[in-house]
């Protein structure tokens, strides 16, 4: 349940601290007041996109702050790593430029967080909603939220989704003779190509190394010899007077002790000096080699290079490639074969799929009757008396038969008036029966969607007389299991509401302003003169809201006992 609202610099709203209640919450004003902007500052603490129009002119910054019971959250707040207390504190800070951030029991979230976690706490109906009953396209969806198993939905899903995958796979082998020789050729020829250059990993670094080492081998040979010279050419060379030295250590060390790790240290660096020289000799003895190995490098180089740069791939890559088009050509090559397999495959998902369309539209079809009958009765309540709801099952035609969705097409058809045929909704229902049927829907579905707080934007357009009364009457219903939040013009809606609040436009000092005012029973009993007969304000208009408010506490007290 939302308890709190604190909306600061929100377009004309400079700052308002609003408290909700349980049950039916009634915001009420002139137009263009401000009414619908409380709900635009709910939509925006709960991740709805915003823009910087939203700011107030002249503001930094806009801010809405919603405190929410915890409860249902839990998982949310665990799964995202957020500690909540008593109390779950939303805030989002919108800039002058448009640029948001949002905030979680003072957490940094993203938007889309948000938008996660609104979906557990508020279901918000906008104006422009009731509209969405005209799409046919959404009706499916409509029914399946209503009351058909979620293994049902997803075990067609899987079988439908092997099905698309076998047919993927069929239809890219099922090429024309022309293309399927020309691209035989191809791989043909380039299988050839890097067979005889008989790739292995690693040689082209190798030859390059060697390479380098050939070029510069007349000036590694003259400093390779000249080591070796002062290492063991002369008679006073490197290693003899090295080991002489560690010789007559070794005797000194005899008469003074301490001189024998030195002594050690010598007689080891005569020994890594000879390993040096016989180091130095074999790699001299290794650079002997004939012009011919020079060319044959550069030409095995020149070759490998010329792939690379053919193909775009490293070495590596080469390899990789050359068995990608063995692969390619295997499947061309066996293609027939593989083809009638993957089609005996296809028409054994083909009939998976449609046992499981069949499961699948049975459910549907026992959830539309559940569910024409819960319409038709709520929308009866809502004063429609001779109304017909009805779910139309249209089977899918040609082959296979079924698509993503199921084997038929599924629409809403309704007749508003006695003795007249069912039809679809977009070429009957005119706007204060698109409201009523939309509310109906949102009571049916409500009693399964564990969201706490209903948002209702004028659910009363095109409404008036004895039908805006049953729906302010539906609505009142809906908020004895629900928080209830609704925008309206209506008396008859209005005089229901548990908790009333003013939507009040004022100019003060060449600025406009909008201030959210909580009103007592006597300020109800104005705001209700006001709408029944505008400015004119009478005492025939006061004692008609007074005797409306008194009408809606006793149906709410018999209701309530009932």
């Amino acid at each position: 349940m939302l308890s709190e609202l604190h909306i600061e610099n929100i377009a004309v709203i400079e700052r308002a601290d609003i408290s909700f209640g349980a049950g039916l919450n009634v915001l009420t004003g002139e137009t263009g007041a401000g009414k619908s902007i409380v709900i635009d500052a709910i939509g925006a603490v709960l991740g709805e996109r915003v823009s910087r129009e939203l700011v107030r002119r002249g503001a930094e910054k806009g801010l809405v702050t919603a405190c929410f019971d915890v409860d249902g959250c839990e998982a949310w707040l665990a799964e995202n790593e957020i500690e909540a207390e008593d109390a779950l504190i939303i805030q989002r800070r919108i800039a002058a430029d448009g640029k948001s951030t949002c905030r979680v029991c003072g957490v940094p979230v993203t938007a889309a967080q948000l938008r996660d976690l609104a979906g557990l706490l508020v279901d918000i109906h906008g104006q422009n909603d009731g509209r969405q009953i005209m799409d046919e396209r959404r009706h499916r969806d409509y029914l399946d939220r209503f009351s058909v198993a979620p293994e049902i939905l997803e075990n067609y899903r899987k079988a439908y989704g092997e099905y698309t995958a076998l047919k993927k796979e069929l239809a890219s082998l099922q090429m024309d003779e022309i293309e399927k020789a020309r691209l035989s050729d191809s791989l043909s020829y380039q299988i050839a190509e890097l067979e005889r250059a008989q790739l292995r990993a690693g040689e082209y670094d190798g030859l390059c190394a060697r390479r380098d080492l050939l070029r510069n081998a007349e000036k590694l040979t003259e400093a390779l010899d000249a080591a070796s010279q002062l290492l063991t050419g002369d008679e006073d060379n490197a290693l003899s007077m090295t080991q002489n030295a560690a010789y007559y250590l070794g005797r000194a060390a005899a008469y003074a002790p301490e001189l024998e790790k030195s002594a050690d240290a010598l007689n080891g660096a005569a020994f890594t000096l000879s390993d040096v020289a016989e180091t130095l000799r074999d790699f001299r003895d290794s650079l002997d080699f004939s012009p011919e190995e020079y060319d044959s490098l550069e030409t095995r180089i020149s070759l490998l290079s010329k792939l690379q740069r053919k193909y775009a791939r490293d070495e590596d890559g080469l390899i990789e490639y050359l068995g990608e088009c063995r692969e390619k050509l295997d499947s061309i090559q066996y293609a027939d074969e593989r083809s009638a397999k993957l089609e005996r495959l296809l028409a054994e998902a083909a009939k998976r799929c449609r046992s499981e369309a069949a499961k699948l539209r049975a459910a549907r079809q026992e959830a539309a009757a559940s569910l024409q009958t819960r319409i038709s009765n709520e929308l009866r309540e809502l004063n429609m008396p001779s109304v017909r709801f009805a779910v139309e099952f249209s089977p899918l035609e040609g082959e296979p038969g079924f698509d993503a969705n199921g084997c038929d097409r599924i629409r809403f058809l309704m007749s508003a008036n006695a003795g007249e045929e069912l039809g679809r909704i977009s070429h009957i229902a005119s706007g204060g029966e698109l409201s009523r049927i939309m509310l109906a829907m949102k009571n049916v579905f409500a009693e399964k969607d564990p969201v706490p707080t209903m948002v209702f934007d004028e659910i009363d357009t095109g409404v008036s007389g004895i039908a805006a009364q049953r729906v302010g009457e539906k609505l009142w219903h809906v908020s004895l299991g629900k928080q209830v939040m609704c925008v309206t013009h209506l008396p008859q809606i209005a005089a229901m509401a548990d908790s009333h609040y003013l939507i009040r436009k004022e100019e003060r000092g060449e600025r406009t302003y909008t201030d959210v005012l909580p009103l007592d029973r006597e300020g109800r009993r104005q705001e209700l003169a006001r709408l029944h007969g505008g400015d004119n304000i009478t005492l025939l208009t006061l004692a008609s809201a007074e005797e409306q408010l008194a009408a809606c506490e006793g149906f709410k007290t018999q209701h309530v006992h009932t």
